[in-house]
């Protein structure tokens, strides 16, 4: 596993269990980690929440647990309508490495709507069930990532080939094998992963409200059929080869690259919830807070026992993304931190490669918007009414701190640090 290819799948460990108290882990974590069935894992969840309340342990295993059902909640509603993954950027949301599907369902854009809703939805509640565990509750558990997973194709059951490690090595190799041998991957969480968590949370609860702020019909129906190949959506008769001429990748046809440009061209969305826009900013705002206290209670540890993300003090590099982290890291992506949450609020403005004196206010981009159009944002006139006068970010600004992660390391720690 190279490191990049381990980095890039650290986005994709949102799903990984933190929880308990280091006293005692409550038994019905246990049985929420080692679960083999979606039953048993359901029903350990719920004696998880009953006690939660009252039990921080059992309130940040609830958490977890809530978080990586989110997960599963997308990865079936995907599975189910036969998806394909298009390991891209692009579509940060739909990088889950789902099974193949033979015989999948139709796929309506009310459908696929309503999948968005019920992740961000199970996310928020995550989110609030982290947020009642206490800032210095003593938590400390030792999870094996070969050991906790979910559901991806729907059968009931979490097979071995359905665990963290699993999917963290598909994401490396491009698909899951039943042959795939997952390393021992144990890490021992505490409190300052369940900020880490619960700021993933955050993140992607911003983009799902981003999207469903918007109607995007019109890039559903003319461009998701490269997604969902065989689920019955407008263009798939027209557009769509016979099965054995598709190939796996995004790019692995011309077909896939011809409705690639077509999705681009297609997000020219009209808003239609405008408060899950001004949501989204709201996460990112708060996910920016969570990393905050991540680090302040990562810096105030003592122990060096099976990081996830170790401090400087902490001296040993994470298993899986091979880094280690110093203090001149910290403190640039405290630099990082800063400057986000200065772009969010308005207090610096965001440049724009053709306009020299103004900037893009993204406050107002997020709190007053319009019909958003990727294309004529790129090339200008979309974002001509958010300009404002005011300080913009430099290119000077940026280099600063991304000189602390050397050369272009500075993408692979901001998805390892969150």
């Amino acid at each position: 596993m190279t490191r990049l290819a381990s980095l890039l799948t650290s986005a994709f460990m949102l799903i990984v269990p933190l929880s308990s108290a280091s006293a005692a882990m409550p038994e019905a974590a246990s049985a929420l980690f080692e679960a083999k069935t979606v039953a048993a894992r359901d029903s350990a969840l719920s004696t998880l929440e009953a006690a939660a309340p009252k039990d921080p342990a059992s309130a940040y295993a609830a958490g977890a647990g809530e978080f990586f059902t989110a997960l599963e909640i997308l990865a079936s509603g995907l599975h189910r309508h036969g998806f394909e993954s298009p390991q891209s950027f692009m579509l940060p949301l739909m990088r889950l490495p789902v099974p193949d599907n033979p015989n999948p369902e139709p796929l309506t854009y009310e459908q696929f709507r309503a999948i968005l809703v019920a992740f961000r939805d199970r996310l928020e509640k995550s989110a609030a069930t982290f947020a009642s565990v206490p800032a210095d509750a003593d938590i400390g558990m030792a999870i094996d990532l070969t050991h906790t997973g979910i559901d991806l194709n729907e059968d009931g059951t979490i097979a071995p080939d359905e665990s963290m490690a699993a999917i963290i090595a598909s994401l490396s190799r491009g698909g899951i094998s039943s042959d795939d041998a997952a390393p021992t991957l144990t890490f021992r969480f505490d409190r300052a992963d369940g900020f880490w968590l619960q700021g993933y949370a955050e993140f992607l609860m911003a983009q799902a409200d981003f999207w469903l702020a918007h109607d995007f019909r019109s890039t559903f129906d003319g461009s998701f059929h490269m997604l969902f190949p065989r689920a019955k959506l407008p263009l798939q008769d027209i557009l769509v080869p016979p099965t054995g001429d598709m190939g796996s990748s995004i790019f692995s046809s011309e077909w896939r690259i011809a409705d690639f440009i077509s999705l681009v061209h297609l997000v020219n969305w009209p808003v239609v919830e405008p408060e899950r826009r001004q949501a989204a900013r709201r996460h990112l705002l708060e996910m920016i807070r969570l990393s905050r206290e991540d680090w302040k209670a990562i810096r105030a540890e003592t122990d060096n026992d099976r990081e996830w993300l170790p401090g400087p003090q902490q001296k040993g590099e994470n298993p899986l993304t091979g880094l280690e982290v110093g203090e001149e890291q910290v403190q640039a992506w405290l630099a990082t931190l800063t400057m986000a949450e200065d772009l969010l609020e308005g207090r610096v403005l965001l440049p724009h490669f053709r306009i020299a004196d103004k900037g893009i206010n993204m406050k107002r981009f997020f709190d007053e918007p319009k019909n958003f159009d990727l294309v004529l944002s790129i090339t200008g006139p979309a974002i001509a009414p958010y300009l404002e006068n005011g300080r913009i970010l430099t290119s000077d600004d940026f280099d600063q701190i991304q000189r602390q992660f050397g050369g272009g390391g500075f993408l692979t720690f901001a998805l390892w640090f969150n």
